[in-house]
């Protein structure tokens, strides 16, 4: 057993990084001790584009957390320093996912390894560099990670992007984990009407540019032109919602795509991955996906696109389909194959069979190496 302290946000606080600090904060727990500090604020509220960065849900992931750091507030970090120093830690582990955090994580990491405990300082990096990456971002991560004695990634493909920013950096992959603990959380309806006489198709998640709503609206025509189905878009919208509007205006798609725009509790996310028959998410660039480890923890197949980490997770064929990105003619190819060949039961059988693969206690013990040694 030893001694872990988890930085990162999780409830109140929303997101797919919320919820994945609370589910590897239940993982620790079962066999170690564990200092889990989060945040008494996330962001400022001119960076954050969305109405609200806490969790709506009826039903959210919750564990016992301390709430100290502002990540601009000095002196927060001072005391997330000290309370560590109190809490002896072994080994600490920080998330990484925006250079906002950079002057926070760089002066709490130099901080924490020169503690007279000399705990050993791990990084999970969920995206080494932003989707939307700026001149000013390699120097922010090579400011802020400097201090670790070891990093996990998600993909081999953030694997080689750190490895080219830190050469003799000990770093492991270890698959995103399962996030089927949602799918536990019973929702009671749909945040839409949507009818019942046809196959429905979700895209779900945050909107934004990278994540390729407009490859999938493109297709559509291609889809209907099979078989009637709905097409379901439910999430926040980052970017702006006219324009996706005034596309499915012009492929006259009104009547097949319902959008729900705003943030989906829990309860409804977990209803909205029940009803569809497929999760399909034709990103331009990805380290790897929440929502796939949403669907796949409801034994949903996945239709996306092969970048990044997502063929890591997708085994194409099997679990799920892989286009190119930024292909619509495929895209609607292989949604016509998922549907023309009913692979929607085998590929449950697959997700099933191949769960073990996602599971948290994987990324746990890669941690405990980690924490051990640097070799």
């Amino acid at each position: 057993m030893s001694r872990y302290c988890l930085i990162g946000p999780t409830y109140p606080f929303r997101g797919g990084i919320a919820h994945y600090t609370t589910l590897l904060a239940q993982e620790l727990r079962k066999d170690h001790e564990l200092l889990l500090i989060s945040f008494t604020r996330q962001y400022p509220a001119w960076l954050f584009p969305g109405k609200s960065d806490r969790d709506p849900s009826q039903n959210p992931l919750q564990t016992e957390a301390e709430y100290l750091l502002d990540p601009l507030n000095p002196l927060s970090w001072r005391r997330t320093l000290q309370k560590i120093t109190a809490w002896r830690a072994e080994v600490v582990v920080i998330p990484w996912w925006v250079p906002f955090w950079a002057p926070a994580w760089s002066v709490i990491g130099r901080g924490i390894k020169r503690q007279p405990q000399n705990p050993r300082l791990i990084y999970i990096c969920h995206n080494v560099l932003p989707h939307e990456e700026s001149r000013v971002d390699k120097v922010a991560i090579k400011m802020a990670l400097a201090p670790a004695d070891g990093y996990i990634v998600h993909s081999q493909q953030d694997a080689s992007r750190l490895q080219a920013l830190f050469p003799e950096a000990t770093i492991r992959v270890s698959p995103l984990p399962t996030y089927a603990a949602l799918g536990q959380i019973k929702g009671e309806s749909l945040p839409a009407d949507i009818p019942s006489d046809r196959p429905l198709i979700l895209f779900c998640g945050i909107i934004r540019e990278y994540k390729g709503l407009d490859i999938l609206l493109e297709a559509m025509p291609m889809v209907l032109a099979k078989r009637k189905m709905h097409l379901l878009v439910a999430g926040e919208f980052w970017d702006d919602i006219a324009r996706y509007q005034d596309q499915i205006e012009r492929l006259r798609l009104e009547r097949q795509v319902i959008i729900v725009n705003r943030y989906l509790t829990n309860e409804e996310l977990t209803t909205c991955i029940a009803r569809c028959d497929v999760v399909v998410l034709p990103y331009r660039s990805a380290t790897q996906s929440a929502i796939v480890q949403a669907a796949f923890g409801q034994n949903k197949p996945v239709i996306t696109t092969n970048v990044g980490g997502l063929p890591e997770a997708v085994d194409d064929g099997r679990t799920g389909l892989l286009v190119p990105p930024e292909d619509p003619a495929a895209l609607a190819a292989a949604i016509n194959r998922f549907f023309e060949l009913e692979l929607g039961p085998e590929f449950e059988v697959n997700i099933r069979s191949d769960a073990s693969r996602f599971e948290w206690g994987q990324l746990v013990e890669k941690l405990s190496v980690l924490g051990m040694n640097s070799s």
